[in-house]
């Protein structure tokens, strides 16, 4: 099964915050899983993808691009969005399924609105996900800590199920590319 490497949001501007959003929880350890998935996925000869999201920083300049401490293939696919749904109105779900993606990695920022959202829109679209858990990110809400939303998402998003395809949550040291979908299916 070819398996695709997805970045979601990992930018400049949200991850570092700026004078009205506060920069995302526990950045720098994003920041370096980013990168370890990376290699591993560059190791798996999977498809590393990049989604940006054209609201960050007005969709242009330093602030708009992947964050600058994020080793970015010179191979990889960037798409742009406008909504939440990284498939929105985006070439994203074209390109997977012309690639032949059977499973996503994810990872990026943020937790409660562009991941969870692509995660589960991936499941319902033909694809097997796995959520790197140290490996996405957000910041504080009004209700809840950034550390809250996060382990609440890994707690939800593990084993969503939508009949043929499904997630689970596996932690950076794990071997991701290394899909374990069908130890949970039924016969």
């Amino acid at each position: 099964m070819k398996q695709a490497l997805l970045v979601i949001d990992a930018q400049q501007e949200l991850i570092e915050g700026n004078a009205s959003e506060a920069a995302v929880y526990n950045k720098e350890g994003l920041l370096q899983n980013i990168n370890m998935v990376i290699e591993k996925a560059k190791h798996a000869e999977a498809s590393i993808v990049f989604v940006r999201d054209v609201d960050v920083s007005e969709g242009k300049g330093v602030g708009f691009e992947v964050h600058s401490a994020i080793n970015v293939p010179k191979d990889a696919k960037v798409f742009d969005k406008q909504a939440t749904n990284a498939f929105y109105n985006t070439p994203l779900l074209s390109y997977l399924k012309d690639e032949n993606i059977g499973h996503l990695v994810l990872m990026g920022c943020k937790t409660e609105h562009c991941i969870d959202t692509a995660l589960r829109f991936a499941t319902v679209s033909g694809f097997d996900v796995t959520l790197v858990e140290d490996g996405h990110s957000t910041s504080d809400s009004e209700v809840l800590k950034a550390e809250q939303i996060i382990s609440h998402h890994n707690k939800v998003l593990h084993g969503h199920y939508n009949v043929d395809h499904f997630s689970v949550v596996r932690k950076t040291d794990e071997d991701l590319f290394a899909p374990i979908h069908d130890n949970y299916r039924s016969e």
